[in-house]
């Protein structure tokens, strides 16, 4: 049994195939566009999805999509009428947004696939629970799910339960958690729905004293939180919920004067403004984990909706709770919306008990050699071919203890925001330069920006302070973790400025030649640890084949690529630099 599931027109647009319990392939939509978080309809990754399974539209047995429509329109008829005539500007675009796409989502997908079968609609946070319990290695387990807003709700959480889910409890808009965030988001000068993770990394170069930080004091006056975790914030501080902006004069008056300019220079009162934030942030997750603990009695706990990308608040959640076990799967946001509608077709509405762990995120496109090699001779690209594989990952080992920055492209694209050791660049943690080498040369983005450390499992221990009981979600890079103080000097760059880093974690059954490549720069240098950050210039995304892998080289300060079997040189086709443009526009 085939299920497609889809998930578009908010942002992060994907869709997911699912061949009975097992998940097959997934992408999102950007990838394929190259317009990060694209919103449009996903075609290319519809068409991917059915390509990779060898299959056309007929073989579908069921469409899933990720929300109800109908339901999504109406409370957006309500906020907006709530506050007529001032939600007028706001309303008009909404309104033609819908008018245009969202409302006729069924006639679109049974158009573009020629399908006949039947579509169902999915809530949103059905979808969002859906995704990460049924991945899950648990059998039983409380979810917890906090986003912006899905139809109504903002935070659910409830029980799942071999092929059900029960929800308990929400809280509806426009109380959120995950808007509040973004609402500070905004403020700072970042772009909502794609920034929150970089206010994330800026808060700890704030004062994450609650005592003496005195942007927390006042941050606290607009939410009244509970002692079960439920909460409500004052809307006079936000203007979300009528206008085209989020943070209300109110707001701007309690803060100070917002930053206006996205290039200009963060102050320490920024800082501590993200700061402030993040502790609040914390404060209200752990309040509602514990409450839901306290309900449900049960040790396993999966999480859920953007905020479930928040790897800071992730790594201190079995230290602050009574949870023992934790999963969330790669892409906790919209995006994995789309695995969460197809599976809760499959198991809850028509009541499948089979269940496969997803504990890979290798899910989207691959490229065989002979394709990577069709394409590099055709552009006239230089490059060394190597028939052992062992060979170049030992090469590549000796270039990066060197200090040389790789473009490293293997396999099936990553699922979810991180890149996970196929679409990464890698370089030596070892060199206290390497941070803001990449940051300036090829990255392109904030020097406050920190690196994620990649390590295999087994030697986790050694370096992270860590649960002893390695959760999943280090797989996946959705976890932050104090690393141990006698290697802070040692690997300065991915040390963050509290001594942590956003580990991820790496068995050789996941992938072969990334663990072997590790272990392999261990030897040169003592310390098995890479710096791991996604294949990509800021403001794009992550690369998905070999031509933007290629581009990206060229453009940047990456030393080398290896790709494939392929291991290329950049200095030895600066000469045909000109090529390159020819090249992006072809």
């Amino acid at each position: 049994m085939y299920i497609l599931g889809i998930a578009c027109h908010y942002h992060d647009s994907s869709a997911c195939l699912i061949k009975d319990e097992r998940i097959i392939a997934a992408a999102e939509e950007e990838r394929f566009t190259r317009k990060k978080h694209d919103n449009s309809y996903p075609i290319n990754a519809i068409n991917f999805c059915l390509e990779y399974a060898k299959i056309k539209s007929k073989d579908l047995r069921y469409i899933c999509f990720y929300e109800k429509p109908l339901l999504k329109i109406k409370r957006i008829i309500i906020q907006h009428l709530q506050k007529a005539p001032f939600s007028y500007e706001s309303f008009s675009s909404f309104f033609t947004s819908w008018m245009n796409h969202k409302l006729w989502i069924k006639s679109k997908i049974r158009k573009s696939l020629n399908y006949k079968g039947k579509i169902y609609f999915i809530e949103h946070h059905q979808a969002h629970a859906a995704s990460s319990f049924f991945p899950s290695p648990f059998k039983e387990a409380a979810f917890l799910t906090v986003d912006g807003v899905g139809e109504w709700a903002t935070t659910t959480y409830g029980i799942g339960k071999e092929n059900k889910i029960q929800f308990l409890k929400e809280i509806n808009f426009p109380h959120s958690l995950g808007l509040l965030y973004s609402t500070i988001t905004a403020y700072l000068g970042f772009t909502v729905n794609n920034s929150e993770y970089k206010v994330m990394g800026l808060s700890p170069y704030g004062n994450m004293d609650k005592k003496t930080n005195l942007y927390y004091h006042k941050l606290k006056k607009i939410i009244d939180l509970k002692k079960d975790g439920s909460f409500r914030l004052n809307m006079d501080y936000f203007d979300y919920h009528y206008r085209m902006k989020m943070p209300s004069k109110k707001m701007c008056k309690l803060l100070g004067s917002p930053i206006s300019e996205r290039n200009c220079e963060m102050t320490q009162r920024h800082k501590d403004i993200a700061a402030a934030l993040q502790m609040i942030y914390e404060e209200v997750l752990f309040k509602m984990l514990n409450h839901l603990y306290e309900e449900t009695k049960l040790h396993n706990l999966v999480i859920a909706g953007g905020c479930g990308l928040n790897s800071v608040a992730n790594g201190k959640i079995l230290k602050n709770t009574s949870f023992k076990n934790i999963y969330i799967q790669p892409a906790a946001g919209d995006g994995g919306n789309s695995i969460g509608a197809a599976l809760f077709c499959y198991n809850h509405i028509l009541g499948n008990k089979k269940r496969e762990v997803q504990d890979t995120a290798y899910l989207g496109p691959d490229y065989k050699d002979r394709y990577i090699q069709k394409f590099l001779d055709n552009n006239s690209i230089k490059y060394t071919k190597f028939k052992n594989k062992n060979k170049l990952v030992k090469i590549t080992a000796k270039l990066i203890y060197d200090n040389n920055v790789i473009g490293w492209f293997q396999g099936r694209m990553e699922w979810g925001p991180r890149a996970l050791g196929n679409r990464s660049i890698l370089a030596n943690p070892c060199n206290p330069k390497a941070q803001d080498l990449l940051n300036e040369k090829v990255k392109h983005r904030e020097k406050f920006r920190p690196f994620a450390p990649v390590v295999c499992e087994e030697d986790t221990l050694k370096y992270f302070e860590c649960d002893k009981s390695i959760p999943l979600p280090t797989d996946f890079m959705l976890m932050v973790y104090p690393i141990r103080k006698e290697w802070h000097k040692k690997i300065p760059s991915v040390t963050h400025v509290d001594g942590s880093g956003r580990l991820q974690t790496i068995r050789r059954f996941q992938n072969k030649d990334y663990y072997d490549l590790i272990k392999e720069f261990g030897k040169l240098s003592g310390i098995p640890i890479l710096i791991n950050t996604s294949f990509n210039i800021r403001g794009e995304p992550i690369v998905c084949t070999p031509k933007e892998a290629y581009l990206c080289m060229m453009g940047t300060g990456i030393d080398y690529l290896v790709i494939g079997n392929f291991l290329i040189k950049r200095d030895d086709n600066l000469k045909d630099m000109w090529d390159c443009e020819a090249l992006a526009n072809d």
